[in-house]
């Protein structure tokens, strides 16, 4: 499977089979997490067989069943910590469904359980990623338009509306997707296009656009673009 196809095919599932991770995908997916924390300068850890995060109430009014694998989603404080959660974390949600898994991005229904993760001085949880064997592969939900998030006219090249359509297709907090993308030009032999998180009551709206980023990422295809 590409990660063109994963960004179709993953949907949030959150009832799991009661099945422990295959070895070789822990390997893999404990490779990719040492690589992508030092990228991103995060410290996402893969917790494995442990029940009580998803025990509680709610956990329970989530509707989640036999989600003992998750990734803690921590970093050092800062401004973008939120933003770079969201673009490196979806790097292992999308990896996660090539490799047969499914997984959900967690706001607030789970429990933090003592000794199950580390946390260094003056780094913080902002979410979890369950991880497992769906007992489905979750079902797609009404989406935006490109219209509603972008201003694509007949002049803006196609690798940005397709990066836009990757983007749509991106797990946001409620289904919010409160995001935007703007073509801005060219600079340098260089295509600019910039990403703008929009308001919601709800939150999470920088989480959100870190992933609709490497959506949009995937679609355009390698294209030599930067953001501003």
């Amino acid at each position: 499977m590409t990660l063109q196809e994963a960004i179709k095919a993953r949907h949030s599932v959150r009832a799991y089979k009661d099945k422990t991770l295959a070895e070789d995908v822990v390997k893999v997916l404990e490779e990719q997490i040492a690589i992508l924390n030092r990228e991103g300068k995060l410290h996402m850890q893969l917790i494995l067989n442990e029940p009580k995060a998803f025990q509680g109430t709610l956990a329970k009014y989530g509707k989640f069943r036999n989600a003992n694998n998750y990734i803690v989603m921590a970093g050092k404080r800062a401004e973008d910590l939120d933003e770079r959660i969201g673009y490196y974390g979806e790097h292992l949600v999308l990896l996660a469904q090539t490799l047969g898994l499914n997984t959900c991005w967690v706001g607030l229904s789970y429990s933090k359980v003592p000794g199950t993760y580390e946390l260094a001085e003056g780094e913080k949880i902002a979410c979890y990623i369950t991880i497992g064997y769906g007992e489905t592969q979750g079902t797609s939900h009404k989406i935006k338009t490109i219209e509603q998030v972008s201003e694509a006219f007949d002049i803006t090249p196609s690798w940005f509306k397709k990066g836009v359509e990757a983007a749509l297709l991106a797990p946001t907090a409620v289904n919010q997707q409160k995001f935007s993308f703007e073509y801005v030009g060219m600079n340098n032999n260089r295509h600019l296009v910039r990403a703008k998180k929009g308001f919601s009551m709800i939150g999470y709206t920088k989480i959100d656009l870190g992933i609709a980023k490497y959506h949009f990422e995937i679609g355009a295809g390698k294209i030599n673009f930067d953001w501003v």
